[in-house]
């Protein structure tokens, strides 16, 4: 499994995605994430990123709404609770790579 965090330089909520990523993925010590900078719309939507930060499992981004379009723009998830949050939460996160089938 490959996990990719794409991100504009400098995005605020990046190192929040990181930490939470960092949680989910202790128990999985095979499972590495790569990071890549996007300085461009051109970029963006070569990379399929829609806003910063966008996290791709293998080359896909399972938190990306049908039908929504690349974006060069800071990135806003919904919590369990209903709020917006800068990153997914860790409950999210961990949904989805179960999902992906991310090895223990």
């Amino acid at each position: 499994m490959e996990l990719t965090v794409l991100a504009v330089p400098d995005c605020p909520n990046a190192p929040e995605l990181d930490r939470r990523l960092a949680e989910v993925l202790a128990d999985r010590p095979t499972v590495t994430v790569t990071r890549q900078v996007i300085t461009d719309a051109a970029e963006a939507a070569r990379w399929g990123m829609h806003g910063s930060p966008t996290l791709l499992v293998d080359g896909q981004d399972l938190f990306a709404e049908p039908g929504a379009a690349t974006a060069l723009a800071c990135r806003l998830y919904r919590g369990e609770d209903g709020h917006l949050e800068g990153a997914p939460t860790v409950a999210a996160l961990s949904r989805v790579l179960e999902q992906a089938g991310a090895p223990q």
